[in-house]
């Protein structure tokens, strides 16, 4: 009997738990095994080949999908909340396989370093906001927003104070503004113009005929990351909780957007003075210039 191979998407609490969800067809091949030998084949920073093998125990989730579960491993800390594992059934050897598969050139999203395949939208919506205004108005818009396959997220701006815990009475309306201020100037979201379909969830750009909503749209920022070693910190989760100088940066816009004439201006001013690198902004994308970040 061939092996069977299927992928998951490892979220938070998968890796907080030291679990890995095991799809319906493998845990039916698996059978009424409750101990299973483990195998982990990893690349550490997508580099690196490294083999563990665990002791594994199946076990039901408590999630009300009622699914397979192996407990008992140890993910290693450069895998994130999102990265994609390829999960084998080797009915022979009697032991399933989890496999990270490494990217080409890893990739730095929102401060975070992903040396292996990742399931963007997962990111977007396993977001951990910490207790800052700015994260809780960030959570909002990445959990409860529409989310695209591309990690995009879009949330009405109206509904902030009934689905954020801030804009209620005078100061929480003041703290809230605030908020998005500060995400809108660090380049997080942006403020667009969209609507809301049947069902009251928001749909960006605009349906033809609808009523336009103030939308707060937010991309994902991808950068390069050095080389395996080169990095240093700011790779880990939390890195950009830190109270810290954010140099300008190029960021993706909204679907039919275009950068306004003054981030043009703070683009070209920023290659003549070789902060960035030469040549002309892509369309669809915009410059964020240099500001300071509250963590």
């Amino acid at each position: 009997m061939k092996a069977l191979t299927r992928r998951v998407t490892l979220w938070r609490a998968d890796l907080e738990d030291a679990v890995c969800g095991i799809p319906a067809d493998i845990a039916d091949a698996v059978g009424d095994r409750e101990q299973i030998v483990v195998v982990l084949d990893h690349r550490t920073e997508g580099v690196t080949a490294t083999k563990q093998t665990f002791d594994g125990a199946r076990v039901r989730s408590a999630d009300p999908d009622g699914g397979w579960r192996l407990a008992g491993l140890t993910w290693p800390s450069d895998v994130r909340t999102g990265t994609l594992v390829a999960v084998s059934w080797h009915p022979g050897r009697e032991e399933i396989v989890l496999r990270t598969i490494p990217l080409d050139e890893p990739l730095r999203i929102d401060g975070v370093a992903y040396f292996h395949e990742f399931d963007p939208a997962v990111i977007t919506r396993d977001f951990d906001p910490g207790i800052s205004n700015r994260g809780q108005v960030l959570r909002t818009i990445r959990q409860l927003g529409r989310v695209y396959d591309d990690g995009s997220a879009v949330f009405p701006e109206v509904d902030l104070p009934k689905r954020s815990g801030l804009g209620r009475g005078a100061k929480g309306a003041f703290l809230l503004k605030n908020a998005v201020d500060q995400l809108i100037r660090e380049g997080y979201v942006t403020r667009v113009p969209g609507s809301l379909d049947d069902e009251g969830k928001p749909v960006y750009p605009a349906a033809e005929g609808a009523d336009v909503v103030d939308m707060l749209f937010y991309a994902p920022l991808i950068e390069p990351v050095d080389a395996p070693g080169e990095h240093g910190e700011g790779t880990g989760e939390g890195y950009d909780r830190r109270d810290h100088w954010v140099a300008g940066f190029i960021r993706k816009l909204p679907p039919g957007a275009e950068p306004s004439t003054k981030q043009l201006e703070l683009h070209q001013r920023a290659v003549e003075n070789e902060q960035i690198g030469s040549g002309a902004l892509a369309p669809g994308y915009t410059f964020v210039k240099k500001h300071h970040r509250n963590g």
